[in-house]
């Protein structure tokens, strides 16, 4: 995992690497379903005979060679049985009729399924190795009079491949569905079997069941156990002195010739295909139940822990007074670059702070808009602005963190506004000594539209319920950059904020925990942040934070090993996000696929009802999450339609994220355009204006011009 955030090209092959994989996989799964007969199954039934073929069809014996106009028909010599079975191979009676036949020293004519001579290659070669001989029965028993020439021809022509690359042989003979005698050969099923012989074929048909053996007759069986007990009773006929195959019945040479080492070849590649595809049908079909039951017991967790922390609610936590409460000044430090549009409302709310007795510190990291000048007419003693030039946001933080006079540091986004008693409650839980950091309770700002609900919902339940569950299991992963207080003692033993990732939050709350402090939530200190309005700010945002979680999870994967409340941290905190906001996100394309398909293989009804129970408790969950943060339940609605373009987008970042970190590429820092919504949300909370930057301050030595050398361009979303 790239350990710095150095600016670098993003890799650009991945994104066709996934269609390429998506595209297999697709054409994969359906063409299990096609060979199966579960999707683009053709019909299953004769069309009505309207035109009869020619009398030397109908009148003659049950083998044709087909040559124009020229039919050359002909039956099996005398005292000879000619055994034909179709379908299979059957991994069940296929064997066992082998075994029978081979007791009796008969030989048989097996016209196989293509789809299942891919799926059970052994089994043919075992048939010509015992002297048998193959036949064609199409590839997935399509009745050839009722499907279109076109996709006769593929039937035809796949089955052909299967059997030269499963046992490297060809064969002439074909056994048409739906067809017994030759007298059922009219209409479209000739007119099919004319065209079948213009490939070489010859069509084999059956002589009726009341023809006696001792005439010669063709015998049509399936692979079953009736079939099974009709050639036990047929070997043992009196008036029959061979059973044999229908070529050698007829007088001819054997219908299976080696094929060319380049048929062989494309015939090897097409039962590979087929055979993943129908291991992927079965993989998938396990995966996704272990996706569903990993879903329901996600939901119960969640739903669990949110009860065991509502009964916790109220209570002080153990080893802290009711009565004392935390009262003592505290740093507050916002980094701001290109924040123009918000920093005014956001430091205007903390002035606006029940709790009064702050620091707050600005960090300008570079910016090019009106940042510094709009924080520098604030007239306020409390406010401090210290300008550097852009290194971005953990460096911002760590040069705040020198200019700290106070043991409790708040940080603060630069697009963030808090609610007046925000800080007073965040500090509380740091009247216990053991308490390293605390995390707020971010909501969003801007929810108009349907991305801004998306995300508000998002918010929402990670807030309500995933942060709940944290907060009980004590394995809290992360003090959000937007809110969040520390001790000032915690930080510094940590060795401030790392640059090491771009998720510097998730960075600092593993390494407090590491160091032997606990993280805990507080759900009444609420700030209200901007989020992004177009997809492709949502997209840059989600990918560096993403990205830089998987760093922070890679730079402190060795935890798992540590003992006491560190390791028990991170075995909790770390399987969690492991499993749920990666493993089963880089799953989700595949089981979108999936879901398709679905759709097409199994019974409709039963796939949509699974989709639509996925939705509903989907809602639920949410619902529940808007009730416990007292928000309104009108916006449910857009709940389903967050499969639609949501849930695939963050799904495709976690996918971006994890081969962004395998290939070792650098994420460059991007910055998201803001409006100042958040202000507009608590009314923007009125700063003191001066013609002079009271209590404005610059880093001693340091211009907008000088500082820490930049890395990256860096922005503070």
């Amino acid at each position: 995992m790239a350990g710095r955030h150095a600016q670098s090209r993003q890799p650009q092959a991945h994104w066709f690497l996934l269609t390429v994989i998506l595209t297999l996989f697709a054409t994969a799964l359906f063409f299990d379903g096609w060979s199966t007969r579960q999707v683009f199954a053709a019909p299953d039934a004769r069309r009505p005979c309207a035109h009869p073929a020619p009398p030397s069809v109908t009148g003659g014996g049950p083998v044709l060679r087909i040559k124009g106009d020229a039919v050359t028909s002909t039956s099996i010599s005398p005292r000879t049985v000619a055994l034909t079975y179709d379908g299979g191979p059957d991994p069940v009676w296929t064997p066992r009729l082998l075994d029978l036949l081979r007791e009796h020293h008969a030989h048989a004519t097996f016209f196989l399924d293509g789809s299942q001579v891919a799926r059970h290659p052994a089994l043919v070669r075992r048939i010509l190795t015992e002297g048998h001989e193959v036949g064609s029965f199409t590839y997935t028993g399509a009745v050839l009079g009722s499907v279109s020439p076109l996709r006769a021809g593929v039937e035809l022509s796949f089955t052909r491949a299967a059997l030269q690359g499963a046992a490297g042989v060809s064969t002439h003979l074909l056994r048409m569905p739906r067809t017994t005698a030759v007298d059922t050969l009219c209409g479209a099923e000739w007119r099919a079997a004319r065209r079948a012989a213009t490939d070489g074929y010859w069509v084999v048909a059956a002589d009726r069941p009341d023809r006696r053996p001792a005439r010669g007759a063709i015998r049509q069986l399936d692979q079953s156990e009736a079939a099974y007990q009709r050639t036990a009773a047929l070997l043992r006929a009196p008036d029959v002195d061979e059973f044999t195959t229908v070529t050698a019945g007829v007088g001819e040479l054997p219908a299976n010739e080696p094929a060319s080492v380049t048929a062989r070849w494309r015939g090897t590649w097409l039962v590979w295909f087929a055979t993943a595809g129908h291991a992927l049908a079965t993989t998938m079909t396990w995966v996704l139940g272990a996706a569903g039951v990993l879903g329901l017991i996600r939901v119960a967790l969640l739903l669990l822990f949110s009860r065991a922390h509502l009964r916790r609610r109220g209570r002080p936590r153990p080893g802290v007074s009711s009565l004392r409460r935390v009262t003592g000044p505290v740093t507050v430090l916002v980094p701001a670059c290109n924040e123009e549009a918000g920093i005014a409302a956001t430091v205007g709310s903390l002035l606006a702070s029940t709790h009064t007795a702050l620091q707050i510190i600005v960090i300008d990291d570079g910016s090019t808009d009106r940042t510094a000048e709009v924080v520098a007419s604030i007239r306020d003693p409390r406010v401090t602005l210290i300008r550097q030039a852009n290194a971005g946001k953990a460096a911002a933080l760590n040069t705040g963190l020198c200019h700290a006079r106070y043991g409790i540091v708040v940080m603060v986004d630069g697009d963030t506004v808090f609610e007046p008693d925000a800080i007073e409650r965040l500090i509380q839980p740091l009247a216990h000594p053991a308490i390293g950091a605390v995390s707020g309770n971010i909501k969003v700002a801007n929810r108009s539209g349907l991305l801004g609900r998306w995300q508000h919902l998002e918010y929402v339940v990670g807030c309500n319920l995933d942060v709940r569950m944290f907060e009980v299991l004590e394995c809290m992963p992360t003090v959000p950059g937007a809110i969040g207080a520390s001790r000032l003692e915690a930080l510094m033993g940590v060795g401030g904020i790392s640059e090491d990732t771009l998720a510097e939050d998730t960075d600092l709350t593993m390494a407090l925990w590491r160091a032997g402090w606990r993280v805990v939530h507080e759900e009444h200190a609420v700030a209200w942040t901007e989020v992004p309005q177009s997809l492709g700010q949502l997209w840059r945002q989600r990918y560096r934070w993403c990205y830089g979680t998987l760093q922070a999870m890679w730079k402190h994967r060795w935890a798992v090993t540590d003992v006491g409340s560190s390791g028990r941290f991170a075995r909790r905190a770390l399987t969690y996000v492991g499993v749920f906001q990666v493993l089963l996100p880089l799953l989700a394309p595949l089981v979108d696929v999936f879901a398709v398909y679905g759709l097409f293989c199994y019974d409709l009804a039963w796939t949509i009802g699974v989709l639509l129970a996925f939705v509903a408790l989907q809602m639920a969950l949410t619902g529940y999450a808007l009730r416990l943060e007292g928000e309104r339940l009108t916006e449910l609605w857009v709940v389903p339609l967050q499969m639609v373009v949501y849930r695939q987008l963050l799904y495709l970042v976690v996918f971006q994220s994890v081969v962004t970190g395998l290939m070792g590429f650098g994420l460059q820092w991007r910055r998201m355009h803001r409006s100042g919504l958040a202000g507009q949300r608590l009314g923007s909370p009125p700063a003191h204006e001066s013609g002079s930057p009271v209590g404005r301050r610059h880093l001693p030595g340091a211009s907008p011009d000088t500082g820490p050398l930049s890395v990256s361009r860096a922005s503070h979303e």
